[in-house]
């Protein structure tokens, strides 16, 4: 009998051993995935079109829709907007960022520093294509 609650105390300690070391691996592993993109100057957004992104300059707001194609003549990067939303000493990685909403075309920009917000509107239609303060 003694030998085996010895074996299972023995047996449980290795597996909870070998778990805890699992976890803290896999926790290690995305923190340093989240630095990396932290330190990302520019990001690529998926949106629901899956021919289209949206890429984020996360130090200052700026934005292009990227669409790739296996068609050449289908492939472009457009302009969402080139004006900085903030002034150049104030442009840190990682500002910046984007969260899609349930219409596929609009994106919410928030600045996460000071908490400014903008609805962003991509479009394959230029004159559809938007980025305004929200207030």
């Amino acid at each position: 009998m003694k030998k085996l609650s010895f074996l299972l105390i023995f047996t449980l300690t290795i597996l909870v051993s070998h778990s805890h070391a699992q976890v803290q691996t896999n926790t290690q592993t995305n923190s340093s995935d989240n630095s990396i993109i932290e330190k990302a100057t520019y990001r690529l957004f998926p949106t629901t079109n899956i021919y289209n992104f949206i890429k984020l300059n996360t130090r200052n707001g700026k934005m292009w829709q990227v669409q790739w194609s296996t068609d050449t003549d289908k492939r472009f990067v457009t302009n969402l907007s080139l004006v900085s939303l903030v002034g150049e000493a104030d442009e840190k990685n990682g500002r910046f960022t984007l969260s899609p909403t349930q219409n596929i075309n609009t994106f919410l920009l928030i600045d996460q520093l000071d908490g400014r917000v903008w609805q962003v509107q991509w479009s394959i239609d230029p004159e559809k294509r938007f980025i305004i303060p929200i207030e």
